[in-house]
């Protein structure tokens, strides 16, 4: 894989992380293509930059967001302009010290390049419940809990 292309696409990734744990929805909108779609985790789906900033507005005015521990677990390249990164988050509640997994979630960013420059597609955020099977939820909060730890 290019390094270089790897790179540019984790970058757009962690500048979109950051900008939701700086509650920065402008910051956020301006990273989507002009029709870029952002699925949240309760299923909400907006859709454009201008959309998405009205979304995230009110969120980061009126609620405390926890702020995303994040980790990528694989970047692809589909063709010479797109990719797709997949990552695993959770989320240190305000006031706590550690991940809640009942928020532990898989996140998926589509990125395409127009003009030189990547911008992000789709990005879903699903939550990573997995059902019946508490050992995955607990394996997944373990390998995120490391990242606080180094």
């Amino acid at each position: 894989m290019n390094d270089s292309f790897h790179g540019k696409i984790q970058n757009l990734y962690h500048k979109l992380i950051d900008a939701w744990n700086k509650r920065d929805a402008q910051g956020m909108a301006l990273l989507f293509a002009e029709q870029g779609v952002q699925i949240g985790f309760d299923g909400s789906k907006v859709v454009g930059q201008e959309e998405i900033l009205l979304h995230l507005a009110p969120i980061f005015e009126d609620h405390p967001t926890a702020p995303f521990v994040t980790k990528v677990k694989d970047i692809r390249l589909l063709g010479t302009d797109a990719a797709i990164l997949h990552a695993i988050a959770g989320m240190i509640p305000p006031g706590k010290t550690d991940i809640e997994p009942a928020v532990n979630a898989h996140q998926t960013l589509v990125a395409v390049k127009k003009d030189h420059e990547w911008r992000i597609e789709l990005f879903q955020n699903t939550p990573a419940q997995f059902h019946g099977r508490p050992e995955l939820v607990e394996e997944m909060t373990e390998e995120l809990r490391q990242l606080l730890n180094n």
